[in-house]
């Protein structure tokens, strides 16, 4: 496994984005999208070790695409120089929530964990209320202290305590999202290092594991809007 031939590949997509440069050097990204599924590869057994929920999945499977949908986008870039993957019981599906990586060039990179999806109207109604009624067992895991040191709580969100939950509920500044994630960044010189790479992001994977056990407690049953 090279990350440095993923790093490479999406800098010099980033500098020549366009459908005509990707073309040409479409075989330069097929070498790249093929480390990026060595990569993940590798990062699944090591997640496997604490969470076999993910390890039926083929890796090629969980990525997504970099071709971007520009038709409401002011930015006309035919590309996203960046590979992109979630690690979840479903696969890449936003719920159940799950582990996601994207790798970016420029310190862009980052692990994540959560649920990033605020259009999900019904998940987000699910996770309210589970919140609701649950919220000591929200701060027990927000204050442990490994995940006090590495991670802040993130989400679209409200200004306001939605109607029908209270204002002055211990959890109300939570209440108030739409989404609730997790982001931990990473520098170029991390992903660059592919020996230590799946094992450190591991680590942090596992730390991120008991708010997205909340989440999946919170999202039982939850089915994706069909199409």
């Amino acid at each position: 496994m090279n990350t440095a031939i993923i790093l490479n590949y999406l800098s010099a997509l980033s500098a020549n984005n366009s459908r005509e440069w990707y073309h040409a050097n479409k075989e330069d990204y097929k070498k790249a999208n093929a480390e990026f599924e060595k990569l993940l590869q590798e990062l699944m057994l090591e997640i496997g070790t604490f969470d076999s929920s993910i390890l039926q999945h083929n890796p090629k499977d969980l990525t997504f695409k970099i071709v971007r949908d520009t038709r409401f986008s002011h930015d006309k870039s035919p590309y996203n120089p960046a590979f992109r993957a979630h690690i979840a019981a479903k696969g890449k599906l936003p719920v159940p929530a799950g582990y996601y990586l994207m790798i970016k060039p420029g310190n862009q990179s980052f692990l994540g964990g959560g649920l990033f999806a605020d259009m999900f109207k019904d998940a987000t109604a699910m996770m309210r209320d589970y919140l609701a009624k649950n919220g000591k067992e929200w701060e027990a895991i927000l204050h442990e202290p490994d995940f006090e040191k590495y991670f802040t709580v993130k989400g679209t969100a409200l200004k306001n305590v939605p109607a029908g939950y209270d204002k002055e509920h211990p959890q109300a500044e939570y209440l108030k999202f739409k989404s609730w994630y997790l982001e931990y960044p990473l520098t170029d010189e991390e992903v660059m290092d592919a020996e230590a790479f799946p094992a450190k992001a591991a680590g942090i994977f596992r730390m991120m594991k008991p708010f997205n056990d909340y989440l999946n407690k919170a999202l039982a049953g939850f089915k994706m809007p069909s199409r």
